[in-house]
């Protein structure tokens, strides 16, 4: 296949000129090095792409680079005999919009050890409606399963529901069978959140406690929050259940005690999608296409965006106004 001269792309500056961003032409020499160039189908919002595409938060290491943490399209050049033109891929993390250029533009180049070629059970589109955020998702329930978390326990509890790792997690947990309470500050998408898998959708404020332990309510969750919610919920968990945390929408803090520890037996497990082992990965996506695949993902996915519109979803989404998924199409 003939390759462009140049392309679309959303890349980051921070030099003498100060912190921006914007749609720039570029080459393929421009892009970080890699065995295989892609022809981008679609990427994804996470909130970690708001944060580095307006400069309100240190994720990249390098500049410039492109943005985009997610990236998933067609092989159309590689090194790699493990890739062949036309195969499709999609690579999530590994440093993509951190220290190499990411998705954001209409051609990527990847290395290969992070390539994943598209499970059977998912479509290009699917697999950035998930993206990072339900590999985070995923990830979390693996991690909790592995720790022989189970239903028995109780319900899960699922913070900043709905957000896109929030949403993605309702129906990931309940599609793998276990009861969801969904914990939100959105009253008005209590119905939302019950179309896509929870049981109960229950206010922050049950999250409130400050006390170092309480009566248990829940078999574990997943806290995208952090701060007083992530310390509450471990308060409230039954013995040797797991609270995965994975962001913090609200806090980096962790005002909590050693007693759900100690006397529960609680374990709070960490949940580092970008980096995460080639195995593990793989074992993730695999789960993701055939049982843990979400059946809401259309629903999940509420806005389809261009590399064009990227800034005003940035600030939508730090504003506390997105909701689900947002796709970006190419």
């Amino acid at each position: 296949m003939t390759l462009p001269d140049t392309f679309r792309a959303f890349r980051i500056h921070n030099d003498e000129a100060g912190y921006r961003a914007g749609l720039e032409m570029l080459s393929l020499d421009a892009l970080a090095p890699g065995e295989i160039v892609l022809r981008t189908a679609f990427s994804s919002v996470n909130f970690k792409d708001a944060l580095a595409g307006t400069g309100r938060g240190r994720i990249l290491r390098r500049f410039p680079l492109v943005g985009g943490i997610d990236v998933a399209g067609h092989v159309v050049a590689s090194r790699d005999p493990a890739f062949q033109e036309g195969d499709e891929v999609l690579v999530t993390g590994c440093g993509l919009s951190e220290t190499r250029d990411g998705g954001y533009a209409e051609y990527a180049r990847v290395e290969s050890r992070w390539a994943i070629p598209l499970p059977r059970g998912l479509t290009l589109r699917e697999s950035m409606v998930l993206g990072t955020a339900g590999f985070t998702a995923a990830l979390a329930l693996l991690r909790m399963t592995e720790n022989r978390q189970h239903p028995g326990l109780g319900p899960l509890a699922v913070t900043g529901a709905t957000g896109g790792v929030g949403s993605l997690a309702v129906d990931i947990f309940s599609s793998a069978g276990y009861e969801v309470h969904a914990v939100s500050g959105k009253p008005e998408q209590a119905a939302y959140l019950e179309s896509i898998g929870a049981a109960r959708v229950v206010a922050r404020d049950v999250l409130g406690t400050t006390r170092p332990l309480e009566s248990a309510r829940f078999g574990g969750g997943l806290d995208n929050v952090g701060g007083p919610m992530l310390a509450s919920l471990l308060a409230q968990t039954v013995p040797y259940g797991n609270v995965a945390s994975a962001g913090l929408a609200a806090s980096h803090d962790l005002p909590a005690t050693v007693m759900p520890f100690i006397i529960r037996g609680v374990s709070l497990l960490g949940v580092a999608s970008a980096g995460t082992a080639r195995d593990i990965r793989d074992e993730v996506w695999r789960r993701l296409a055939s049982d843990w695949k979400p059946r809401h993902l259309d629903r999940i996915c509420s806005r389809e965006v261009t590399l064009d519109e990227l800034p005003a979803t940035f600030d939508r989404m730090l504003a506390g106004g997105s909701l689900g998924r947002t796709l970006v199409v190419l």
